[in-house]
Parts: C-alpha cells; structure tokens; sequence
C-alpha cells in the first residue's frame, strides 16, 4: 500500500489490551481493518489515527527520501533507545477528552519521545505556510508556536505529554458517563506498570485510515 503520511506511535502489542482498544475505537491498526462495535461517535476523530500514542506525529517525506530509509533510520535509532517503565496507565481527562495518561516519573518518556522527533526530522518534508496557518491555534504558548515551526507539531519537546486518546472532545454533559463506560471496558486490561519497549511505524492510507507499517524493539542501554 502506498501511504500519504508516516508517524512513529507506541501501540500496545497484540493481545487483549490492544485488542480492547482497537474494539473501543472501531478500527484496527494493526490488522488494518474495521471492528465492530465500539464507543459511536464519540471516537469518530481518533478511530482513523488507531489505540495509539504519538510520539513523532504524522508528516510527508521530504522530497527525494522514500519509506525504505525511514524504515533503515527508525530500525538503528530503536538500537540506541532503552525501554522505558512507568508505574502503569490510567484513564484521565484532557481538558474535553478522555485518554489513558501515565502513571509515575515520566521524564524517561518524554527524552525518548524528543529523540525520536529529533532524529527522524532530516526526513520530514517541511510545513508550508498554508499548512503552518491552518494548524496554529490562538491559545498556543510561545514554545508550541515555536515547536509548530520547527518540529512541525506543537507537542513535543518539553510540551510533550504521553496519552492515548479514546474520544473526540465531549458535551460535559456525557463527560461522567463515558468516563464510566471506559472503566468498564478496559476494566482490568490497562497496564500496571505499563512498559514500552518498542516503536510502531504507522501510514496513512488513501482512504485517511493509519496502518501499523512495523514494529521496532528498543534495544539500547
């Protein structure tokens, strides 16, 4: 399959809590497909990104570099990353959404996820002016202004912070009830300690649906 954008995520490896996940939002990343079922409209803004957490969010290649030397580049920067592990995961809200945010010191996270935007970038076709107005928004801070323009995304570096996203913004009206039906569907499914040890490649297909492309183990010290 030939794919738009590329992205770099953790997502959970296969077995129930990936698999609840995938249920929860309709579409399966890994297999690349729909699942039925799942959480209505309210996941209709995350189900085409998939159960994941951004780490280097989704950009075109630069012109002349091709998916073969991302996948070279993001096989050696797994080779010099450790695996990381917090106390686990636990479902929060984000200002109008629900996510799944870490529990513990996430300081290690966060230096990994900067490496990963970091050294990846030199293959990242940069953001044209259209494209910078279209994703600036009033309320960024000066650092995110400044990360939109030099990462091409606001939240990295030290305004990153690591979540799974499981709706689009809520009415609070419905916030407590679906809150509840999350807690009920993860039930005992989410990680404690949670541990990610390993990198997924994703693309976005013609059909604006993101794929797991391959997963790379974090082998570094």
């Amino acid at each position: 399959m030939n794919f738009t954008r590329y992205g770099v995520y953790f997502t959970p490896h296969p077995g129930a809590f990936a698999d609840a996940g995938a249920a929860w939002l309709g579409w399966d990343i890994a297999a690349g497909q729909p699942v039925e079922g799942g959480a209505g409209d309210i996941t209709s803004r995350p189900r085409k990104y998939g159960f994941h957490a951004t780490l280097k969010a989704p950009f075109r290649l630069r012109a002349g570099s091709g998916e073969d030397q991302l996948r070279t580049a993001l096989a050696a920067l797994s080779t010099t990353l450790a695996p990381v592990a917090l106390d686990g995961l636990t479902l929060s809200r984000i200002g109008a959404f629900v996510a799944l945010t870490p529990i513990g010191d996430t300081q290690a996270l966060t230096s990994l996820a900067a490496c990963v935007v970091r050294d990846l970038d030199g293959l990242r076709a940069p953001l044209g002016a259209d494209e910078l107005a279209r994703r600036h928004h009033p309320n960024f801070t000066p650092l995110q202004k400044e990360n939109l323009r030099r990462w091409g995304y606001p939240h990295v570096m030290e305004a990153f912070k690591f979540h799974i996203t499981l709706t689009g913004p809520l009415p609070r009206a419905i916030f407590g009830k679906v809150m509840a039906d999350a807690t009920a569907h993860f039930a005992d499914l989410v990680p404690r300690p949670f541990l990610m040890n390993s990198l997924t490649l994703v693309g976005e297909g013609g059909d604006g649906m993101f794929r797991e492309i391959h997963r790379y183990t974090l082998t570094g010290r």
